[in-house]
């Protein structure tokens, strides 16, 4: 089993900087408490070359990124005619060689599923994909079997989030590996942190899985999520 553990970015707020190490860049000292990291800036902007060969560089062998991918294909084109930001969008991403994790294709809140749409969207990236990819739909519609039968048909997994826009958002789903939590902050989004009883929850649920499981808390608005991580890394480790 191989388990990534972190936040959406790097930063290390100063209520947290205690659990890491003190020397080196700051992507240096997340990657030595810390086995994983979700860029979402690549949501906004292509990286130059450069940029991700200098994070891979600067990680530890066993550290992972996960890339979540650009906004221009899933909410400008809405997953049609983006061939052309999706190949810029991978480019950039091979960048990183082993250290890449998963694609995290977090879809529109609008954006309800239709098979005509995504079908064929989820073909073109596995064609030019072959490696881990999630996805993170968050209209209703993309929690009923048929949904969840075309993510599996293509090797997509689907992310767990919390909080769930229904209760079966907050289960995994789709292809069965890897296995991606969300964790945005309940009850206020982006803010909140986690309880002990939530994150040991949590922890028992990885150290029950077989296969590759990311846990990356997006709660970091108000510093929460590099405290919420290092607890989920310490408590799996009990």
């Amino acid at each position: 089993m191989s388990t990534y553990i972190g936040t959406a970015g790097w930063a290390i707020p100063r209520a947290h900087a205690r659990h890491f190490p003190t020397a080196g860049s700051t992507l240096q000292r997340y990657a030595g408490a810390l086995s994983g990291v979700e860029i979402n800036s690549t949501f906004h902007r292509q990286h130059r070359p450069a940029t991700y060969s200098r994070w891979a560089d600067s990680t530890p062998a066993d550290f992972r990124f996960s890339l979540k991918l650009s906004r221009a294909v899933t909410h400008e084109r809405q997953l049609v005619d983006v061939e052309e930001p999706l190949d810029e969008f991978l480019t950039g991403a091979r960048m990183l060689g082993k250290k890449l994790g998963p694609i995290l294709v977090q879809l529109p809140p609008s954006l309800a599923f239709d098979p005509a749409l995504a079908a064929p969207f989820f073909t073109l990236l596995r064609d030019r994909h072959a490696s881990a990819i999630v996805c993170e739909p968050r209209h209703p519609s993309w929690f009923a079997d048929d949904a969840d039968a075309l993510l599996k048909a293509n090797g997509i997994a689907r992310v767990a989030a919390d909080p769930a826009v229904v209760p079966a958002a907050g289960e995994p789903g789709g292809w069965p590996e890897p296995v991606y939590y969300r964790l945005h902050g309940s009850p206020r989004k982006y803010f909140s942190g986690y309880e002990e009883e939530r994150i040991g929850r949590l922890a028992s649920t990885v150290k029950e899985a077989t296969g590759e499981v990311w846990c990356m808390f997006d709660n970091t608005a108000s510093g929460a999520g590099a405290g919420d991580a290092v607890n989920l890394m310490n408590a799996i480790r009990l």
